[in-house]
């Protein structure tokens, strides 16, 4: 059979492949906004793609989730909230600004049992690691995680992670967990930022004090180089 794909169909192909997991909601928001009948439009481009054998769906969801065709996870598996739900905090990131470096599931350590953020990305000239919960888990395993976080800090391997800037001091990510439960966890080498949404993170650092505070902490803070700038 003889195709050609658009740029946008490429597109389209490479987001599910990062992604995972990708409503069909999701891609009218980020691919189709802009034209006339959006959903149409959307709904006509995966069903090609489809049945090209490019893409993989799952209908067991409203609307459709679209999987990569090579995916392992099964079409009821519960890892595809697990997927939506990063890219939730994607598409509340893009509201501010997109995202860039974005990597899903990132495994910086290159090891097992290492960490392993939900979602790497630079978010407005910062980078940001992130841990999404769903679930409610008890505070030694949450402080357990962060403990994990302070290894990897110490181990300086973080410096030379391909997204460092080469002009610059090395920067150690500040870790947001995404979570509607507040954690009595500590650190005091790392950032550590408890929001219930990206929004929420948006509203907080609006605020004149919590700058004022960063300011502070970027002082004594053992990384140099840690900074965040939402504003």
């Amino acid at each position: 059979m003889s195709f050609r794909l658009s740029q946008r169909d490429k597109d389209i192909i490479a987001f599910i492949d990062q992604f995972r997991a990708v409503d069909r909601d999701s891609f009218v928001d980020l691919f189709f906004k802009q034209l006339k009948s959006p959903i149409n439009a959307c709904n006509s481009v995966m069903v090609r793609l489809y049945r090209l054998e490019l893409i993989e769906r799952t209908q067991q969801y409203s609307p459709t989730v679209y999987l990569p065709v090579d995916a392992k996870i099964k079409k009821n598996s519960q890892k595809i909230l697990h997927f939506l739900s990063i890219l939730d905090v994607y598409k509340q990131m893009c509201t501010y600004s997109t995202p860039k470096q974005v990597i899903v599931e990132d495994k910086p350590t290159g090891r097992k049992g290492g960490i392993e953020p939900d979602l790497f990305c630079i978010f407005k000239g910062s980078p940001f690691w992130i841990e999404i919960q769903r679930n409610q888990y008890s505070e030694q395993k949450m402080q357990e995680k962060i403990n994990l976080y302070e290894e990897f800090f110490f181990s300086a391997q973080w410096k030379a992670l391909h997204w460092q800037p080469e002009d610059r001091l090395a920067i150690f990510p500040s870790v947001i967990l995404v979570t509607p439960v507040r954690y009595a966890v500590t650190s005091d080498h790392i950032r550590i930022i408890q929001v219930t949404s990206i929004h929420e993170l948006m509203e907080k650092y609006k605020n004149p004090q919590v700058q004022q505070k960063e300011a502070k902490i970027r002082k004594q803070s053992f990384s140099s180089g840690n900074r965040i700038n939402l504003v």
